[in-house]
């Protein structure tokens, strides 16, 4: 009994190796889902479509997808409940549905997380990965035994990784801005003006100004990076280094997923610069 136990135990064990062996798919075919839009494709239609009405639509109609390997990919984001699938009665085709994990990725929602995905699964991100090990041994960041460099530098001389990675951040911004918004009522309205230390290219800030007009608003972060961030109405964009340019003067500083990114000592640099 005892042996049979063992046996079982060893047998499940193996499985598990062997899912998280492949548990990169998973994200694969997310990102393969964002890049071909089938989510929109599916509002767009109303309501469920069969595979074949979402093949149509992949290219703009302009080729013929491969429909085995489409089949494939949803097969594996309906195991992953991100997509629905029903079974019509009258036995028809399959009809693909959108639920609430889907509906994150739309791409002109005003709350997504498509933008997020990309950045995440996009080779620069992944490659750093590989790292870990080397990082055990020797100490160091996976990011800048990849690359040679900082992410904040590559993404200076490369404006596609840049914007990729702008993009990225300013989706997650909208996610939390409404709780910020709804649960710090009080600390908002007492201050004339706020400057958001590292605020990408604005969504934060601006969003804060938009809920409370009488703020004025300051976005900071890397020149590379306001350089491109959109017109705000009663937003600055401000061009800087954190550890090393004072920090425009307000009444309040505001940072959103900063300080994690840095040690402790580097930390206490940003918040006395502040």
């Amino acid at each position: 009994m005892e042996r049979i136990e063992l046996d079982e135990a060893m047998l499940q064990g193996q499985a598990e190796i062997w899912r998280y062996m492949y548990s990169f798919a998973d994200s694969m075919a997310l990102k393969s889902a964002v890049e071909l839009r089938i989510a929109d494709i599916i509002h767009s239609n109303g309501g469920p479509v069969t595979l074949s009405q979402i093949a149509s639509c992949i290219n703009g109609g302009l080729a013929s997808p491969d429909i085995t390997t489409l089949a494939r990919i949803m097969r594996l984001l309906i195991r992953r409940k991100i997509f629905t699938v029903h079974h019509p009665s009258d036995g028809g085709d399959l009809l693909y549905g959108l639920i609430h994990s889907s509906r994150w990725l739309l791409h002109d929602s005003e709350q997504t997380l498509a933008p997020m995905v990309l950045m995440n699964t996009h080779p620069w991100q992944m490659t750093p990965w590989h790292y870990f090990s080397q990082c055990v041994k020797e100490g160091g960041i996976a990011f800048k035994k990849a690359y040679g460099c900082e992410l904040w530098d590559l993404a200076s001389r490369d404006p596609d990784l840049n914007k990729l990675f702008n993009n990225g951040l300013a989706c997650s911004s909208k996610v939390i801005t409404s709780v910020i918004l709804s649960s710090y009522k009080q600390g908002l309205s007492s201050i004339r003006s706020l400057v958001d230390v590292g605020g990408g290219i604005g969504g934060l800030i601006s969003e804060i100004v938009k809920a409370y007009p009488h703020i004025k608003g300051v976005n900071f972060d890397l020149p590379h990076v306001v350089s491109t961030a959109p017109t705000y109405n009663a937003v600055s964009h401000i061009g800087g280094d954190m550890f090393h340019d004072a920090i425009p003067n307000a009444d309040a500083v505001i940072m959103k997923w900063i300080l994690h990114d840095w040690t402790d000592k580097e930390c206490i640099k940003i918040l006395r610069n502040c």
